[in-house]
């Protein structure tokens, strides 16, 4: 593919003028030739710094796959997968894989064979034995967040699909941690290092951050955390727990309370993980309530507070969730709720003591309902329903604005479209009875 093409759709379809420091470097390598191992932050722009060379090394649709990318989350897939549409602009057949994802539709797809094959490790292993797809044509992979990957415990399904690209003549492996010892497994041949780890910076903590210890006066932080959501500055927040249980019992309690929020964990079903992250990130929940899982590999843009309603296990959690926040040159707030005796660990350095009042008073606006709502219609990209198409809909046949409609999150089976919040109501009364390309569809608002 033309390069010059590539560049046009990232500044069209992605809106970046410009390759950052990583990006030129990991272009750079590239084109040097060999094996690469990246070493830079969440929220960096990696997914961008390797799909730009990779798609240009790319030959066209010639039968055969070319390359694998491979990433340890559902949502990190989700989200390379669409990156990579936007650049590729319709001119390379792309196909991603993940549990959780309907299996005939992804076998389907791989019957034409793609050029690209984006996937979690366990669900490419599974359509390579089942014989839905030839790995050994393979001669580009990148392995996306590896770190996260092996600790997920992926090792044995990573190696068992290397084994499989006999003819694998290139290696980009992209990390967020360094890792001190690379598996057997990957046969990387002399690689070239890139480290944008240093604090140069361009990190979250190198300045841009301030980290706050919010008190507790009790073991149990749900009440220390409602007053801190009524005293903080508004904006997405997320608010990180240790357990799934734990998860839902603060998520439990914000509802109780009446302050609007929406969870996300590893125990959900994948359409209950992929709709907190669309609402999430459409403005319809300004709280996001999560493990650690959401702490990497999904594609949420501007969070203003990280809450670590629990401590962070290690150094290494404490950098991730706090990378959420504070992205590029914009800052961010994160705060700390000690109980009791709970000491601090000695990876973190606070800057300053949030003091709460004893009441519920709010002067930031979290615990009040978000400007945006959200419809939900059930039918997608399957049913031959675009983003266009949605729009289109409501503005033709609803008292919508165009600046009263945001995001539209577009999923194989169903759809959600934010609407401004006041509206919604009165919007979905008059679409509910009516058809879209000539398809009458079931559309709900999302409460």
């Amino acid at each position: 593919m033309k390069e010059s093409e590539i560049l046009q759709r990232l500044n069209d379809r992605l809106g970046i003028t410009g390759l950052n420091a990583m990006q030129q470097a990991v272009t750079r390598s590239f084109e040097a030739g060999g094996d690469m191992v990246l070493l830079s932050p969440t929220g960096t722009g990696k997914t961008v710094a390797y799909l730009l060379p990779v798609l240009k090394a790319m030959k066209g649709d010639n039968g055969t796959v070319q390359c694998a990318i491979i990433a340890p989350s559902r949502e990190l897939v989700q989200q390379i997968d669409g990156v990579a549409r936007a650049l590729a602009g319709g001119q390379l057949k792309i196909t991603c894989c993940y549990g959780g994802h309907n299996v005939i539709d992804e076998k389907n797809s791989l019957a034409a064979t793609p050029a690209i094959v984006i996937s979690t490790p366990g669900r490419l292993l599974d359509h390579i034995n089942r014989g839905h797809i030839d790995v050994d044509t393979v001669r580009l992979l990148v392995l996306d967040e590896f770190d996260k990957s092996l600790e997920l415990g992926f090792h044995d399904e990573m190696s068992r699909i290397l084994k499989r690209m006999t003819r694998l003549t290139r290696r980009l492996l992209t990390s967020a941690t360094a890792i001190k010892d690379m598996p057997d497994f990957l046969r990387l041949n002399r690689p070239n290092y890139l480290d944008f780890l240093a604090d140069d910076g361009s990190k979250p903590l190198g300045g841009r951050l301030k980290v706050w210890q919010v008190q507790s006066p009790e073991k149990d932080k749900l009440d220390t955390l409602l007053r801190l959501l009524g005293n903080i500055a508004d904006g997405r927040t997320m608010i990180f727990v240790n357990y799934r249980e734990s998860v839902e019992r603060v998520y439990d309690f914000l509802a109780d309370h009446h302050v609007p929020a929406t969870f996300y964990h590893g125990g959900l079903e994948q359409i209950d993980r992929e709709r907190a992250v669309a609402l999430f990130n459409n403005g319809t929940f300004k709280i996001l309530v999560t493990t650690d899982l959401a702490a990497r590999g999904l594609d949420i843009a501007e969070v203003k507070n990280i809450v670590h309603y629990h401590l962070p296990s290690s150094a290494e959690v404490f950098t991730h969730r706090n990378g959420r926040t504070a992205r590029v040159d914009a800052s961010g707030e994160a705060y700390v709720i000690t109980g009791p005796g709970e000491q601090l660990p000695a990876y973190i350095a606070i800057d300053e003591e949030k003091l709460l009042p004893p009441d519920t008073a709010t002067s930031g606006g979290l615990t009040t309902a978000p400007a945006m709502a959200s419809l939900h219609f059930n039918a997608g990209k399957k049913e031959k329903i675009s983003r266009g198409d949605i729009v289109g809909f409501l503005l033709k046949n609803s008292d919508l604005a165009a600046e009263e409609i945001g995001s539209i999150d577009l999923h194989d089976h169903y759809a959600i479209a934010a609407v401004k919040a006041e509206k919604a109501q009165s919007a979905l009364q008059q679409i509910s009875t009516l058809k879209i390309k000539n398809k009458r569809l079931k559309i709900t608002l999302i409460k």
